[in-house]
């Protein structure tokens, strides 16, 4: 009998959550790779939407589903925590009821390790939760937290978290080195360098869509983004392995719906995702593909444009953050004038609707006018594209982080609750009470 391992993805404590094509892509290349290995994964999705358990819980409200596989998430409002206790929303645990987790916990006898992962570094109290449970449950079995807070916020995780061992290095190789310190030894052989096993979404209860990864880590070091903190290098994937995986998820699994997580996924594009579309395009096969992680605009040419098209790309997001050029020099200085306009144009004459067409637009950066919201609104609006507030979050080892904290009234350093972007932690209140202004803006330039 091959030796279990338990693999968790934990609850988000939050004032909103929403299903955007969110799976955690990490822990599942974690399954599919230690499966590789010998080992028998067993995974627990503490926001697994098709629960089949959630069906007889009359005291949580069922999840609505929309477009492409997104929706909403199970919710139970919760007393917010102290520190967010000046915030007058309501707070809520995201997925399965805490009832189901021990349940599906308790069934799994003698595991070896528990692999907790973790994503934003303000929804930590769900990694905690987590933990505590395992430890009530499997008290013996040693419990790892990998993941993005574990990273970010390395010492905060170690001091409060309640895992036996904080994973910083993301590399999978280095996980083996980790169970073999436990004591677990591997009862197969690893894959080998040049191929990674795709991640494991058959673990999960009905995959509606699969997230992508064509390539890791991004050229640009924008002030605000920590991918060059937490991916390094910039690796591609070999464009065929990349088809055989999404024709894989398609013929065994149905699944038409696609998200790219990549966060340069345009960048050298003729040797890297041109030979992928080209393909794709050729099977024609009625994919469906999807950016949240949003698309470089200077990258965007007429030619790319109706490739993309032709491939079935459905949901385009364009990282434009703000049309204040000024801004640009100090945050990314990756869009000049005239890219924007051109790019969306480019997308428009591919045959794009204007509502499949985004742009991102921060908001709540450290030192940023309203006004400077407002007009940046006005001209995404005026291309023809859609505009998305997306708030700004400060995070930790990012270049804009010291200013975040300087410009912050919240503790930025010491207490990961005060990133939640909901709080809109960088702005004093007058600002803060524009934002319904900002909203109502944005809302009626989509309904025209």
């Amino acid at each position: 009998m091959p030796p279990s391992l338990i693999l968790i993805n934990p609850w988000i404590y939050d004032f909103a959550a929403y299903d955007l094509w969110s799976k955690p892509l990490g822990l599942l290349y974690v399954a599919g790779y230690l499966r590789h290995c010998g080992f028998k994964i067993r995974l627990i999705d503490c926001l697994d939407v098709h629960h089949p358990g959630m069906t007889a819980d009359p005291s949580t409200k069922k999840p609505t589903r929309r477009a492409y596989g997104t929706g909403k998430y199970w919710r139970r409002e919760v007393p917010r925590p102290l520190s967010l206790k000046h915030i007058q929303r309501p707070y809520s645990r995201y997925g399965i009821s805490l009832e189901l987790f021990q349940e599906e916990l308790s069934k799994i006898q003698n595991p070896k390790a528990i692999l907790v992962t973790s994503l934003m570094t303000y929804w930590y109290p769900g990694v905690e939760e987590v933990i505590g449970l395992c430890e009530k449950i499997h008290p013996h079995v040693p419990v790892i937290l990998g993941g993005i807070y574990a990273r970010l916020c390395h010492n905060h995780a170690v001091e409060n978290s309640g895992a036996d061992l904080v994973a910083t290095n993301h590399n999978l190789d280095s996980l083996l080195e980790i169970l073999n310190n436990c004591g677990i030894s591997l009862p197969g052989s690893p894959p080998g360098p040049d191929r990674t096993p795709r991640p494991a979404f058959d673990l999960l209860t009905r995959p509606e869509y699969i997230c992508i990864l064509t390539s890791t880590g991004c050229p640009n070091r924008c002030r605000y983004c920590a991918s060059h903190f937490l991916n390094p290098d910039r690796i591609l994937r070999d464009p065929g392995e990349v088809l055989e995986e999404i024709l894989h998820w398609h013929r065994n699994f149905s699944v038409r719906d696609f998200a790219f997580y990549d966060d340069a996924l345009l960048v050298s594009f003729d040797k890297h995702l041109a030979p992928l579309l080209e393909k794709l395009a050729r099977l024609d096969l009625g994919l469906r593909f999807h950016t949240p992680n949003a698309l470089h605009i200077k990258e965007i040419t007429q030619g790319i444009a109706a490739l993309m098209h032709r491939t079935g790309f459905t949901t385009i997001r364009l990282g434009l953050e703000t049309s204040d050029f000024s801004i640009h020099r100090d945050l990314d200085n990756k869009v000049t004038e005239g890219d924007f306009e051109r790019a969306v144009n480019s997308l428009l004459k591919a045959g794009f609707a204007k509502n499949q067409v985004g742009a991102y637009i921060l908001i709540g950066l450290p030192g940023q006018s309203v006004d400077s919201v407002f007009e940046t609104i006005d001209f995404v609006g005026k291309t023809g594209a859609t505009p998305y507030l997306s708030e700004y979050s400060p995070i930790p080892h990012t270049a804009l982080w010291k200013q975040a904290v300087n410009n912050s009234k919240y503790d930025l350093a010491e207490e990961p609750l005060f990133h939640n972007n909901t709080l809109l932690p960088c702005w004093d209140g007058s600002r803060i009470k524009e934002l319904p202004r900002l909203k109502k803006r944005v809302l009626g330039i989509r309904q025209k």
